[in-house]
């Protein structure tokens, strides 16, 4: 228990009226952590933090490497800068001997600041010191970049780009078009094939796969173990909620994923009523804090390996992923999300990549500048990418075929699409045709109010008209329905699919012990927030499936 005399002897302390230091003490948590325990993560929730016994060493990412900024020793206090500006903790604080810390909550930190000077101007030294402490380790920290050099219109630089961004790997993109950037390039790289990849120790790789480029930036592509608890298919909101709850209720948790984690949500430039986030944050800052909790709980999260089949078994099931490696899951959760939806149109393909995009990434924003843009789609994920996109280009236009967007898209959303001056939200809009050669340099709209075909010009093109699940690897293995999604719980009686005598769980499939969360699931809401309940919900029924196989001698 914190006392007064517990602080009376601190320097922080000096001076302060016994009144004062009786209720600091009275407010104050004692706070203890074991050598090697985190006090704080960068991202917690900020507390004020009085060191009475201990050491503690403070750290920060920086650039994708740990960064030493400070140690803290008995009698220093932290945790002002975060408390002072509203935001999270700004650094990491781990335990080097056993630690004992007097923990204050941010109002009655502010109360204490309020009735004493002395204490207020001690705090804000400590204030500037931290700031140049911070300040010093971001711009002295060597910067491991990884530079990505190709042509704008390479396909396979565009995947790599894409791949790099939502995976959170710190990179920076050389154009050998562009005259501002071709001075900064390393000696040779244009001599031989594009795109390369440079990485920060000065290799470089030509024309190298997605799968290449994670293994040498160091994201795991290969499971370590051949049996799993839960194994994991797919990395979207629900995948990444069940990777969460599954690693930190202990058990033995992959998560596999094709592309990048974050799924479809991750791609989003603004999700705005996600519960918790009043002022809303991106589909990959969602991502980047999901996949950062699976990590530290212990979950393998295993990236650019597809499943290709899944064979069930009556004491486990296998799961076979691309290239022909083999892992035992004793359950496993379907989470494989769904994928935007392409335009019926016949040069699309064509174009993807070179003037056309599939949803809308906040790292493609920088390139509208300037432009005019269009979008296509009257959901809220159209609605978001166009209020960030204005923020770049001349004009943003949303193309929707429905008289009313209101019948798609959230009040809110639409309130802020017209109060912006840039965007325009054209209704009954249809596009029937693209235009240009090497790229995208124009469209053909068809007003279906009036039957007149307009023609634009624009090389920015992005199209967000729904998506659609991609099951087909599943085959006749668990039943779905005739649109590829997947049934579950009572969806399963009708069609006679359940061979157990008991019920089957609300998420299971028509295999026991498969269970389907998200967006891929037949009947799901297809918000991100329900993809998460259903996601840590998909645990929960795990662990009751898991204790009826050990009491039935199947685990």
């Amino acid at each position: 228990m914190i006392t007064a005399d517990c602080l009376r002897d601190l320097p922080l302390f000096e001076g302060v009226p016994e009144g004062l230091l009786h209720a600091a003490a009275q407010d104050a948590a004692d706070v203890r952590v074991n050598p090697g325990e985190y006090l704080i993560r960068e991202g917690d929730t900020a507390a004020f933090f009085v060191l009475l016994e201990g050491e503690l060493a403070v750290t920060k990412e920086v650039g994708g490497a740990v960064q030493a900024v400070d140690t803290y020793r008995p009698g220093d206090s932290f945790g002002e800068l975060p408390l002072l500006l509203g935001t999270a903790a700004t650094v990491d604080l781990r335990a080097q001997a056993p630690v004992r810390a007097m923990r204050l909550e941010g109002p009655e930190f502010m109360t204490l600041l309020a009735y004493t000077e002395v204490l207020s101007g001690r705090v804000l030294a400590n204030l500037a010191r931290r700031v140049g402490n911070l300040q010093r380790v971001t711009l002295e920290a060597p910067q491991a970049v990884t530079l990505l050099v190709g042509s704008a219109d390479d396909l396979h630089c565009f995947g790599l780009r894409d791949f790099l961004s939502r995976n959170q790997v710190v990179f920076r993109w050389l154009d050998p078009a562009s005259s501002a950037l071709t001075c900064v390039l390393p000696a040779g790289v244009l001599d031989g094939p594009l795109p390369a990849v440079v990485l920060p120790d000065g290799e470089v790789l030509r024309q190298p796969s997605v799968r290449d480029v994670a293994t040498r930036v160091g994201l795991q592509v290969q499971p370590e173990h051949d049996e799993y608890d839960v194994v994991i298919v797919g990395g979207g909101p629900a995948g990444l909620a069940a990777a969460v709850y599954g690693a930190s209720e202990g058990l033995c948790t992959l998560l596999i994923e094709k592309e990048a984690p974050g799924g479809q949500a991750g791609t989003s430039s603004r999700i705005e009523n996600y519960l918790g986030f009043p002022t809303g944050l991106s589909g990959a800052e969602l991502s980047a804090r999901a996949l950062r909790q699976a990590r530290r709980f212990g979950a393998e999260v295993v990236l650019t390996r597809e499943v290709a089949a899944l064979t069930p078994g009556p004491d486990g099931h296998e799961v076979r992923l691309d290239g022909g490696t083999r892992v035992r899951a004793r359950s496993v959760v379907l989470t494989m999300g769904v994928s935007w939806r392409t335009l019926p149109l016949p040069d699309a393909a064509r174009f993807v990549g070179r003037g056309v995009w599939y949803g809308a990434a906040r790292t493609e924003a920088p390139g509208t500048r300037g432009k005019n843009v269009y979008l296509i789609g009257g959901g809220n994920s159209a609605g978001q990418a166009a209020m960030f996109f204005s923020n770049y280009a001349r004009r943003v236009s949303i193309l929707i075929r429905a008289d009313h967007v209101e019948k798609g898209m959230s009040q809110y959303l639409i309130d802020q699409l017209r109060a912006r001056a840039n965007v325009r939200i054209c209704e009954c809009c249809e596009v029937t045709a693209l235009h240009g050669d090497a790229h995208l340099s124009g469209l053909t709209v068809h007003h279906s109010d009036s039957g007149e075909d307009e023609h634009v010009e624009t090389d920015s093109l992005f199209v967000l008209i729904g998506a659609d699940a991609r099951t087909d690897w599943l085959r006749d293995v668990v039943l779905r329905d005739e649109r590829g999604y997947v049934c579950s719980g009572l969806d399963l009686a009708p069609q006679g699919a359940w061979p157990l005598s008991r019920d089957p769980f609300p998420l299971e499939t028509s295999v026991p012990g498969v269970f389907v969360a998200g967006d891929v699931r037949r009947g799901s809401v297809k918000r991100v927030a329900s993809s998460v309940g259903e996601g840590s919900m998909s645990i929960a029924l795990v662990h009751q499936y898991l204790a009826l196989a050990e009491r039935d001698g199947r685990g």
